[in-house]
């Protein structure tokens, strides 16, 4: 059987040379700072992101979570961010439970952006009735409004905000390879208009687990402080630093590929309008948001993983055999495509999120295109 997970870029596996790397690392006690290939890592974090320093984090969301509590230290204090953002929906409410810091949402503009005039308009007076605006947070790119790219100027734009009212800039860069990738900047550029980025080593950039937190030097040990608070303090992590290296110095050379792959993926899609399908929004790096109006995202999904030679409906009815892989690159020898299962994620109402990666070709796209519409045409016929 042939399975195609689209379902997310976290399910990238680590490379042979990532594998090799972890075995051969040589560790220390790092709660100690005393593990070299940590070290190294840091070191490699600060100077490609041009900031003074770096901390090795085990996830993106510790990362997030460190850089807001080292920024926002007196509780109550108040962060600006955007109401679709990944630290407001999908990582607990944890800035309040754990650090009581009070979010203030701004709604996300269709590109991922925040309406800078809303967001000035955001910032507290100073009246006592009032938390203290201490914060915005941006994602780039952005993963509930399509991995839209937030430019250099954008970046610029707000920092001149946040500096104007005395406040900082942290940015969720779990994708932010990708963005600089994108735009064809450095990811220095891309991030030198804020105080703290949390960049995931993990999804596209293919290590297991990981992420790294820049900053200033003063705002890193503050972070340092929190990550032992939070449980991650690590012994021999040199283990999992020695395949971030690799994920920093090589894999975002390659990112172009899965952009590539996903623009096919989007190309393909379009080209299913006569079954209610369309693309939300534009395309811009490896994350392809869609939706149909024949069928329900949590249905499709359901029937995209089947592999038998008929469908049997919930509603009683039987789909007939499909005949997939027609495509001009689907020639892999996958039984026809009758052995073909597509994993995608309906990601909220009737949108369905696919993400390309490392281990998905261009092949692998068009046996997915042909099964979802292999799929769409059997559900239509049936009706």
């Amino acid at each position: 059987m042939k399975v195609i997970d689209l379902r997310s870029d976290t399910f990238t596996q680590p490379t042979q040379e990532m594998r090799e790397a972890m075995y051969s690392a040589v560790v220390g006690d790092d709660v100690w700072d005393e593990d070299p290939t940590v070290h190294h890592l840091q070191a490699t974090a600060a100077a490609l992101f041009g900031k003074e320093d770096s901390l090795f984090v085990p996830s993106g969301c510790m990362g997030n979570l460190v850089c807001v509590g080292a920024h926002c230290t007196g509780r109550g204090e108040e962060v600006l961010l955007g109401n679709l953002c990944h630290i407001h929906v999908y990582e607990q409410g944890n800035i309040s439970s754990l650090l009581g810091v009070h979010p203030r949402t701004v709604p996300n503009l269709p590109d991922g952006t925040l309406c800078l005039d809303a967001l000035e308009a955001g910032i507290r007076t100073d009246n006592l009735h009032y938390p203290i605006t201490r914060l915005i947070c941006l994602e780039n790119t952005h993963n509930k409004c399509g991995g839209r790219v937030l430019t250099v100027a954008y970046m610029q734009q707000v920092h001149q905000i946040a500096k104007k009212h005395g406040l900082k800039v942290h940015v969720d860069g779990a994708r932010i390879m990708n963005a600089a990738v994108a735009l064809g900047v450095s990811v220095a550029d891309l991030c030198k208009h804020a105080d703290s980025v949390s960049a995931c080593m993990s999804k596209g950039l293919g290590s297991p687990t990981g992420a790294v937190v820049v900053g200033s030097k003063d705002f890193i040990q503050r972070c340092k402080r929190l990550r032992k608070a939070l449980g991650g303090g690590m012994r021999q992590a040199g283990v999992l630093a020695a395949p971030g290296l690799i994920s920093l110095t090589k894999m975002p050379a390659r990112l172009h590929e899965d952009h590539a792959n996903a623009k096919m993926l989007a190309d393909g899609l379009s080209r299913m309008s006569s079954y209610g399908v369309s693309v939300e929004g534009a395309v811009e790096t490896n994350i392809v948001m869609f939706r149909t109006t024949q069928i329900s995202a949590a249905k499709l999904c359901e029937l995209l993983l089947s592999t038998s030679d008929a469908h049997e409906l919930t509603d009683g009815r039987v789909a007939q055999p499909i005949e997939y892989g027609k495509g001009p690159e689907a020639t892999n020898g996958v039984d026809n495509g009758t052995g073909v299962s597509v994993k995608v994620m309906p990601i909220h109402g009737d949108v369905i999120r696919a993400v390309t990666y490392y281990h998905i070709s261009s092949e692998d796209i068009q046996l997915a295109l042909d099964k979802i519409e292999g799929v769409l045409k059997a559900w239509v016929k049936t009706k």
